[in-house]
C-alpha cells in the first residue's frame, strides 16, 4: 500500500492495539486473538525484546491479515530497522522531523507523539501523518476537542487513558482513531493463555467505537 493508504486504513480501522510484552512467543495468538475481536492493527513496540525479528516474524505469519506498525521509536535509525522487517507506519511518544523524513523516505506513515498545541501543530508541518497525542491520560479528552476546534485540519491519534469502554467517546472527541494497550491486552489472560478473553476485549472496544460512528 501507498503512504496515503495506510493513513486511510489506520483511520478506517480506528483502533490501534499497543503491544509490550516480556514473552514475545506468544505475540501472533495474541494479535491473531484480537484480530477476531475487530481490532487489525497492531502496533510493535521497540521495547519488546528483539523487536525487529518479531516484526519480521508477525508480519511475515499474518501481516495479510493485521496491519503491522512499530511502536516506541526514539529516532531514525530505529525506524529504518524496523519498516526493513515489515512495518507498515512508525509510532514515536516524540516529534523528531528526522523520523518523519525517514518514514516518508520509504513512503511508510509516520505519527509522532505531541503534547502541547504547538508541538502538534509542528508535528504537522513537519509532514506527520497522524499526531499520536501521548500521555493522553494526562490531557483528558476536553484537550482533543479543544485543539480541533481551531485546527479542525489535524488528524490525531490519543494514546494513553483509552479504556474499552470509553473509545468510542474518544473518537467523539475528534480523534481520528485511538491507540489501547493494557486495557485491551490483559497481562494475566495472556499468562493463562486465555485468548478468548482478548477477543472479547477487542469486541467490547470496538463496540464502543461503533456506538459512536452510527
Amino acid at each position: 500500500m501507498e503512504r496515503n493508504e495506510i493513513v486511510s486504513k489506520l483511520i478506517e480501522l480506528k483502533a490501534v492495539a499497543v503491544i509490550r510484552m516480556e514473552d514475545t512467543s506468544k505475540l501472533i495468538k495474541v494479535a491473531e486473538a484480537i484480530y477476531n475481536g475487530g481490532v487489525k492493527a497492531i502496533e510493535i513496540t521497540m521495547t519488546v525484546p528483539d523487536a525487529i525479528n518479531v516484526i519480521k516474524l508477525v508480519e511475515r505469519e499474518i501481516g495479510d491479515k493485521v496491519l503491522i506498525g512499530v511502536g516506541s521509536v526514539l529516532n531514525s535509525d530505529m525506524a529504518q530497522q524496523a519498516i526493513d522487517a515489515g512495518a507498515k507506519y512508525v509510532v514515536s511518544p516524540i516529534f523528531k522531523k528526522d523520523i518523519i523524513e525517514t518514514s516518508h523516505k520509504n513512503n511508510i506513515p509516520a505519527l509522532p507523539g505531541a503534547f502541547t498545541p504547538t508541538e502538534v501543530q509542528a508535528a504537522y508541518e513537519a509532514g506527520a501523518d497522524i499526531v499520536k497525542i501521548f500521555p493522553a491520560d494526562v490531557l483528558g479528552m476536553a484537550f482533543i476537542k479543544g485543539i480541533k476546534a481551531p485546527m479542525p485540519h489535524l488528524k490525531v491519534m490519543p494514546t494513553g487513558g483509552v479504556t474499552l469502554t470509553n473509545a468510542g467517546e474518544w473518537i467523539k472527541a475528534g480523534a481520528s482513531a485511538v491507540g489501547v494497550g493494557s486495557d485491551l491486552l490483559d497481562k494475566t489472560a495472556i499468562g493463562n493463555g486465555n485468548y478468548l478473553k482478548l477477543t472479547e476485549n477487542a469486541k467490547i472496544l470496538m463496540s464502543s467505537i461503533q456506538s459512536e460512528l452510527n
